[in-house]
């Protein structure tokens, strides 16, 4: 594939291996793959095909059993659990289809936890999930907690979280699966917007409208990467309830106004 010189991340013959009972369960076999910074890829297939096992080792949350992966530039095939827990701090950014917020926190506190253990002091966190929640339309629910909010607004609030730290990828493992499609399209437009503003998105789904979004769709199976499908990712405001409709082939890309954008900026960008 084309490549301008900005890699941010590369496997090579990536193998990953599971012992089940007696059985070698082989979720990736060989795998030669490379991501650019500012790109948007979606990674696709039926289940057991590796999607998930590429996602965990790509965010640092598994190892290979065999073969390298390059982060930025350094192989970090080799690094301890600390050392890829410090990594996973300070330069990725995750977001989970179950959101994985902490209930008895506040939408703030929640936001702030990863500066929590960077070590910010109280004021600089709480100054950081202001601006974040503001990004993500919650400037209004920071003293809420999780079970007050909406599917939608938690997975905003998740969004906002992985921002903390500045990532220089962000990963996404199905951030729309508990979610309707309306409240969906407005979870991808904020990650196309992400992504115009230069983060790396990497996101898991098993959902085609989704996927459309991206840049590039990798699809797998068994283990093995079946086919890469390119073109540009496709932008869609958020329809009014009861009218919600994934992006296609023949639809017109709309303008995404961030929360707090000045509109006209917004189109001029556009």
């Amino acid at each position: 594939m084309p490549t301008n010189g900005h890699e941010i991340v590369r496997l090579e013959n990536a193998w990953k291996v599971y012992q089940m009972g007696t059985e070698d369960v082989k979720a990736l076999r060989g795998v030669n793959i490379m991501f650019e910074k500012g790109d948007f890829w979606a990674i696709m297939g039926p289940s057991g095909s590796g999607k998930s096992t590429m996602m965990n080792v790509l965010g640092c949350l598994d190892r290979l059993s065999d073969g390298a992966y390059y982060l930025d530039g350094k192989d970090v095939s080799q690094l301890d659990d600390d050392a890829l827990s410090e990594l996973r701090l300070r330069y990725l950014g995750f977001i989970f289809q179950s959101f994985n917020l902490i209930p008895q926190l506040t939408v703030q506190r929640n936001i702030e936890l990863p500066l929590y253990y960077l070590g910010w002091d109280a004021a600089r966190s709480a100054e950081r999930a202001k601006e974040l929640a503001e990004q993500v339309g919650l400037g209004d629910r920071l003293s809420h907690r999780p079970t007050e909010l909406s599917g939608g607004q938690m997975q905003r609030v998740a969004i906002a979280r992985a921002l903390t730290n500045d990532p220089q990828v962000i990963f996404a493992d199905e951030p729309t699966g508990n979610l309707d499609s309306a409240t969906g399209v407005q979870i991808m437009d904020i990650l196309v917007k992400l992504n115009k503003l230069g983060k790396t998105i990497v996101m898991v789904t098993h959902e085609p409208d989704i996927a459309a979004y991206a840049h590039r769709r990798l699809h797998m199976i068994d283990g093995n990467i079946d086919r890469i499908e390119e073109g540009e990712h496709r932008t869609l405001t958020a329809p009014s309830a009861g009218h919600a409709s994934p992006p296609d082939g023949s639809r017109r890309a709309e303008t995404f106004v961030a929360p707090g954008e000045d509109v006209t900026h917004a189109t001029r960008k556009a």
